[in-house]
């Protein structure tokens, strides 16, 4: 860790502090929305979300480079393309018809084919792993102000709304009964939960989004009393995962996300453990 701290002071790598920056700013993100996916347990859902970002994030790329249209890069793509994932899920949800599960299969691997195809057929050399597993490292100043723009908008709303979410996880039929439109309330949480992803796939990439989304929140889950302690919890872990992940990293020049995620994993599954041996007691 000392290494990374002296580093951060190097005048001539502003990636660290831009890096560091950035993952104690998303921790605000991660521990709020973070909550309300495990507590609503939409994991799976959040999981289909993240993997159809791919496909934005390719279209993306070949708009961009073949087409030319400039403005229309990778992130935006990303959001546009999670946005309407979470839209078409929260509409499936609606219709209790249709089943649920069959349709998060077909956006988790369809949207990944997409964005692999775009991927293939754009000119020019586009490393996929850097999407697929993230890289904390590749920050940059602008992703900092969109981190800060997505914890305002995320602040903002869960504190209008906060009672109605909290209801609307626990029990969805009352609070339907109360005379709250849960539907639009759900593809509400479901679009922060969407904006929330494409900032995680620049941390930890497309494959281990669901962890760090969810894991400190669990973890959280364990000790908290209350859904306001829990989130506060899951943020504080979720910065301590990503500080740490990052000196680990830095120091044995180890992939970035992949540390911070068996960083999680484990405190996740010391928990567990804990948990159960309080539990006997």
């Amino acid at each position: 860790m000392t290494e990374l701290w002296n580093a951060l002071l190097a005048p001539d790598l502003p990636f660290l502090r831009y890096a560091l920056i950035t993952g104690l700013l998303a921790s605000i993100a991660f521990g709020v929305i973070g909550t309300f996916v495990v507590v609503r347990r939409i994991s799976y859902i959040a999981g289909a979300i993240s993997h159809c970002v791919l496909a934005g994030i390719g279209g993306g790329l070949y708009l961009q480079n073949v087409v030319g249209i400039s403005w229309i890069t990778p992130v935006r793509g990303a959001v546009l393309v999670a946005l309407l994932a979470a839209l078409l899920l929260a509409q499936v949800s609606k219709n209790g018809d249709q089943r649920e599960d069959s349709i998060i299969g077909a956006l988790w691997a369809g949207g990944m084919s997409i964005g692999f195809l775009f991927i293939a057929v754009t000119p020019g050399y586009f490393d996929p792993m850097s999407y697929l597993f993230g890289n904390i490292l590749l920050i940059s100043k602008e992703d900092i102000y969109f981190v800060i723009a997505l914890d305002g908008v995320i602040l903002f709303v869960v504190g209008i709304f906060y009672n109605k979410l909290v209801a609307l996880c626990f029990d969805e039929e009352y609070t339907q009964l109360r005379g709250v439109h849960t539907h639009w309330l759900y593809l509400l949480l479901l679009c922060l939960t969407a904006l929330t992803i494409v900032l995680l796939v620049r941390i930890v990439g497309i494959i281990m989004v669901i962890a760090l989304l969810t894991l400190p929140a669990a973890i959280a889950g364990h000790t908290a009393s209350g859904i306001r302690q829990m989130m506060l919890f899951a943020t504080l872990f979720s910065a301590l995962f990503i500080i740490t992940g990052l000196g680990v990293s830095f120091s044995f020049d180890l992939p970035s996300g992949s540390v911070i995620i068996l960083l999680a994993a484990a405190c996740y599954l010391f928990s567990l453990v804990f948990k159960g041996k309080r539990s006997r007691n």
